[in-house]
């Protein structure tokens, strides 16, 4: 299971740079075998689509890339 915590992190660090372009940003606050717990910051904290960013943008990216169980739960 590190191995598949290691890429999750992987591959989030590399996602950043969008949230960033946009004055947001991401922070990791578990990995919990399948399941990814994340807070969003800066002007995605607070964005009404934040829900979207999360379940239709990262989430749908680590399934399709990593593995299709993967779930993202949004810590406020």
């Amino acid at each position: 299971m590190e191995d598949l915590a290691k890429k999750i992190t992987d591959r989030l660090e590399e996602l950043r740079v969008h949230l960033q372009a946009d004055g947001g940003d991401l922070e990791i606050v578990s990995i919990e075998g399948k399941l990814v717990k994340l807070r969003l910051r800066g002007a995605c904290g607070g964005c009404p689509h934040a829900t979207m960013t999360i379940k239709g943008g990262l989430e749908r990216i680590l399934r399709d890339e990593i593995d299709p169980e993967i779930t993202i739960e949004r810590v406020i």
